[in-house]
C-alpha cells in the first residue's frame, strides 16, 4: 500500500505542469494557466519551442488558390493588369531607373538601404536635383547604417534643390532597441505608376554588367500597373516612421489602369516582429506549393533549421531543388561560412548547390514550377527573414518565370557546382569555420 502511494506520488509530481521542461519564454504563460486551471498543451505545440512549419491543406503554385494563400496570410494583395520587365545587372538597370526618373512629373519616392559612392551615385542626386527643380516632389529615404558611406555633399545638394532628404532610424538613445532593425528594401516610384524593386544598391559595384570581381550580378524589375501601389505603400511605411508624414492623394496614389493580359503581381511587405514575418511564410508557401522545380538565387544563404528542412522536405517529394549562391567574391565571408554548414545536409537529400564565380552574386529571386516567381529584397537568411523591413514583387505569369529560369541557367554555366564527394573531401579548416559562422546565424 506504501509502495503504491509513493509510485502514485512520484507520477503526480511527473505528470504537473512545473515537472515539465519549459523555457523561460513559457514561464508567463505556464504561470497564468495553472493559476486558472486550464490544462497546459504539450510541449510539441508550443510555437516559441518549436518554431517550423507544417502546410495543412494543398496548394499548387499554377493556381490561383497558391496567390490566394499568399495574399491571405501575409496581406498581399494581388492584382491583374501589371507589366513585369526583367533587368540584368546595371548596364540593364540604372539607365532604366534614370529614364523613369527624368520623366517624373508629379512626384518621386527613393528608397534605398546602400547608397554609397562611384559614378552612379551623383548621377542619382543629378536626376533628384533636377526633378525638384522642375517642381517635382522629391523624397529620399535613406538607411541610416546602410547607406552611412554616402558622401554628404550629394545630400547637401538634393536638399539645396528642394528634394526631401530623410535618414531611417538614425542611432539615437531613445531608438537603441531598434538599432538592428534596418530597411533593406529598395524601391523606386514615379508618379504612383512606375515602379522598380529588387537587389541593387547606388554604388559603383552595381554597375557594368558583371564582367569582373568589381561589377557585380544583380538582378531588378520595373512594373506598371496596379501592383505598383505596394511598392508606394513599402516606401510610405517607412517614410512615415522617418518624418511622420502620410503620403496621400493622386499625386501618389493615383488611379491606375489594367494591362488587358498583363500580369497577375502582388507586393509582399515584412518587417521584424516578434513572431514570424511575411517573408519567411511567403518564402515557406513557395518551398511547401512547389510540385516540379524550385530554383533559388540569393546573395545571402544562412537560414535557421525549419527553412533548411522546408528545402529537404521539397526535395524529398521529387521537386527539383536548386540553390545559387555567392562563391568566392562574397563581401560577407561570414555568412558565406554560415550557410555552407548546411550543405551537407542539403546535398545528401539530393539539392543541388552552385557557388556563382566571376564576381559577387547580389541577385534574390526565386522561381517555381515555372509559373511563379519573386523578385525584390529578400535574401534567404535571418536578417531578411526576422530583423529587416523588405519587400518583394511576387508574379503569377508564366513567360515571366520562363525568362527567370533562362537566365538561372546562364548563371549557372559560370559557377561551380558542389557534388557530396567534392564537400567531403574539404579540410577540417574549412569545417571548423562552417561551425563558428553557424553561431552567428541569428544575426546575419
Amino acid at each position: 500500500m506504501k509502495e503504491d502511494k509513493k509510485k502514485n506520488s512520484s507520477k503526480s509530481k511527473a505528470d504537473h505542469p512545473w515537472h515539465q521542461k519549459y523555457t523561460w519564454s513559457n514561464f508567463v504563460s505556464l504561470l497564468t494557466s495553472t493559476r486558472k486551471g486550464y490544462k497546459l498543451l504539450p510541449i510539441s505545440h508550443e510555437r516559441s519551442v518549436k518554431r517550423d512549419y507544417t502546410l495543412i491543406g494543398e496548394l499548387d503554385p499554377a493556381s490561383t488558390d497558391f496567390i490566394q494563400a499568399v495574399e491571405s496570410i501575409t496581406g498581399a494583395p494581388s492584382s491583374e493588369g501589371n507589366q513585369v520587365q526583367l533587368l540584368i545587372n546595371g548596364d540593364q538597370i540604372f539607365p532604366a531607373m534614370l529614364e523613369a526618373m527624368r520623366s517624373a512629373t508629379t512626384t518621386l519616392n527613393l528608397l534605398t538601404f546602400i547608397y554609397w559612392s562611384g559614378s552612379i551615385a551623383p548621377q542619382v542626386a543629378e536626376v533628384v536635383c533636377e526633378r525638384a527643380k522642375a517642381g517635382v516632389r522629391c523624397n529620399v529615404l535613406l538607411d541610416a547604417l546602410g547607406a552611412a558611406r554616402i558622401e554628404r555633399k550629394l545630400i547637401e545638394d538634393m536638399r539645396e534643390c528642394g528634394a526631401n532628404v530623410a535618414w531611417f532610424r538614425p542611432p539615437r538613445w531613445y531608438n537603441l532597441s531598434k538599432l538592428n532593425n534596418r530597411t533593406h528594401r529598395k524601391i523606386l516610384v514615379v508618379d504612383g505608376r512606375i515602379g522598380f524593386t529588387g537587389g541593387v544598391g547606388i554604388g559603383e559595384e552595381w554597375t557594368g554588367n558583371a564582367q569582373d570581381p568589381f561589377h557585380w550580378r544583380d538582378t531588378h524589375i520595373r512594373v506598371e500597373g496596379p501592383v505598383v501601389r505596394g511598392l508606394q505603400g513599402a516606401f510610405c511605411e517607412n517614410w512615415l516612421e522617418a518624418t511622420g508624414e502620410v503620403l496621400t492623394g493622386a499625386n501618389y496614389l493615383p488611379d491606375i489602369e489594367k494591362t488587358p493580359g498583363g500580369m497577375r503581381a502582388q507586393v509582399t511587405r515584412s518587417s521584424a516582429g516578434k513572431g514570424d514575418t511575411n517573408a519567411e511564410t511567403l518564402f515557406f508557401l513557395a518551398m511547401a506549393a512547389a510540385k516540379k522545380r524550385l530554383w533559388l538565387t540569393t546573395a545571402y544563404f544562412a537560414p535557421r533549421p525549419a527553412l533548411v528542412e522546408a528545402l529537404v522536405e521539397a526535395a524529398k517529394r521529387g521537386v527539383d531543388v536548386q540553390l545559387l549562391v555567392p562563391g568566392p567574391h562574397i563581401d560577407k565571408d561570414l555568412v558565406r561560412k554560415a550557410g555552407r554548414s548546411n550543405y551537407s545536409k542539403l546535398l545528401k537529400k539530393g539539392i543541388k548547390i552552385y557557388e556563382y564565380q566571376p564576381t559577387m552574386l547580389h541577385a534574390k529571386t526565386m522561381v517555381v514550377d515555372g509559373v511563379w516567381s519573386t523578385i525584390g529584397s529578400i535574401n534567404f537568411d535571418n536578417r531578411s527573414f526576422a530583423l529587416n523591413d523588405e519587400a518583394n514583387v511576387s508574379i503569377h505569369d508564366v513567360r515571366l518565370a520562363r525568362e527567370m529560369e533562362k537566365q538561372f541557367e546562364f548563371d549557372l554555366k559560370q559557377s561551380k557546382e558542389f557534388t557530396r564527394r567534392r564537400w567531403s573531401r574539404r579540410g577540417i579548416w574549412e569545417k571548423t569555420q562552417e561551425k563558428f559562422g553557424s553561431l552567428f546565424t541569428p544575426q546575419i
